[in-house]
């Protein structure tokens, strides 16, 4: 995710770039081709493509308020993934009586878990916060994340039935690890379902043919500085089509993308300084980009 206003304006420009390279040698032929060899045929009238760029900036920005809804609730459940990791790592301290191991295991889980978002192979994080046993079983599974809860859900009622602790205390624990169960599902929702082809393919194609005939009926009014004025209109559609591209795939390996290592590691630091271990270093942010 883009955190520094610099840097992001300079990854902003150097998306922006090749399209702004391709419409305005795409506006140079159109000039060329209606000022030095007269093909009147290229003037078109401005008022269709007025109407079309006024629908098309309609459509872009239902589709790009669909994809940041998208973009936000991934945000807003890993927001509720953290708070019950913490939850779960401080009821495990007080009412468990201890259990380190389940602690470790809690703060592999958002590692996991990003991993199996991401369609990644088990990460370093894992290797080193599980215990060899659970590891195998974790990652014999193919819902790594869910067996992993699996496995700490067995361990708290191991916990509960060797210590004979109450019922009631078992019930609050399990709570906090359905809300995590709940809110991974819908992690997996928005990953599973993607837009629909009417909100991701058809502005993309109507974007690029606003930008083909947008020279074509100013080349007549603008003459020769057509290049400038379309290729900067043009650019601004082409940016707001790959921003809506962007968001509506919040959990991708990209500068987009949610800061989800960011997050794991938070989590991971919460649970492991109150159990005494040396957590990593928080994740720096790599030219204006937090990971």
């Amino acid at each position: 995710m883009i955190v520094n206003r610099p840097h992001g304006l300079a990854i902003l420009f150097r998306e922006a770039l090749p399209p702004l390279i391709i419409l305005t040698l795409w506006d140079f032929v159109v000039v060329i081709l209606f000022q030095i060899y007269h093909q009147d045929w290229m003037e078109q009238p401005s008022l269709p493509i007025s109407l079309m760029g006024s629908a098309l900036a309609i459509f872009l920005s239902m589709r790009n308020n669909a994809a940041y809804n998208r973009w936000w609730e991934g945000r807003t459940l890993w927001g509720s993934i953290t708070n019950n990791c913490r939850s779960f790592g401080r009821e495990a301290a007080t009412l468990l009586g201890g259990r380190p191991d389940l602690a470790r295991a809690m703060a592999a889980y958002p590692h996991v878990l990003r991993a199996a978002l991401r369609g990644e192979p088990p990460n370093d994080d894992c290797k080193r916060l599980l215990a060899p046993e659970m590891y195998d079983k974790v990652f014999s599974c193919s819902n790594t994340a869910n067996m992993l809860l699996y496995q700490i859900g067995l361990g708290v009622r191991d916990e509960v039935e060797l210590k004979g602790i109450d019922g009631a205390v078992h019930g609050t624990v399990d709570r906090i690890l359905s809300d995590i169960a709940n809110s991974q599902g819908g992690l997996e929702r928005i990953k599973n379902t993607p837009l629909p082809a009417q909100y991701s393919l058809l502005p993309e194609i109507a974007t690029h043919l606003f930008c083909i005939i947008l020279p074509l009926s100013a080349v007549q009014t603008l003459g020769w500085i057509t290049p400038l004025g379309s290729s900067i209109i043009g650019m601004l559609f082409q940016m707001l089509d790959r921003s809506g591209r962007d968001l509506q795939e919040p959990f991708k390996n990209s500068v987009h993308a949610l800061p989800m290592l960011t997050m794991a590691r938070t989590i991971e630091r919460d649970l492991l300084q109150p159990i005494g271990d040396t957590p990593p270093a928080p994740i720096p942010a790599v030219n204006g980009v937090q990971p």
